[in-house]
């Protein structure tokens, strides 16, 4: 911010410098007559028109630009959304995988003794009766 107000007050001293050395009228024939203004101000006003002419020119531009910046955001905004949505859903989903990879542990040994052949009672007989 400082170093644009430096560079602020050199141009001006420089455009008060260039006033004063070029203080001469000159003619100026525009549109509906001839005008004698000093040489600073008719260069002065050209650079004015030039500088409004550009600013016209290139409004469009800065809004596009402008537009097309809003929506970026907006999207980066939604993919945002979208990623830590995501995010979640991925611990979600690991954490559901690790229990799921501790069953098959579980199961063998419940399986394990299951397997085991309990002895036969003696009110049940082992081979069924056929009628």
């Amino acid at each position: 911010m400082q170093i644009f107000l430096i560079f602020s007050l050199i141009l001006a001293i420089i455009a008060v410098l260039f006033a004063v050395f070029n203080a001469q009228p000159v003619t100026v024939n525009f549109l509906f007559g001839k005008y004698e203004v000093p040489l600073a101000a008719s260069l002065l006003i050209a650079m004015l028109l030039g500088a409004v002419v550009s600013l016209l020119f290139s409004t469009p531009s800065m809004a596009k630009s402008r537009w097309a910046n809003r929506n970026y955001r907006k999207r980066i905004s939604e993919l945002e959304t979208t990623l830590s949505n995501q995010t979640v859903q991925l611990a979600a989903a690991q954490q559901k995988i690790e229990e799921l990879e501790k069953e098959p542990s579980e199961m063998k040994s419940s399986v394990a003794v299951s397997a085991t052949p309990e002895p036969p009672s003696e009110a049940s007989p082992i081979l069924p009766t056929t009628p």
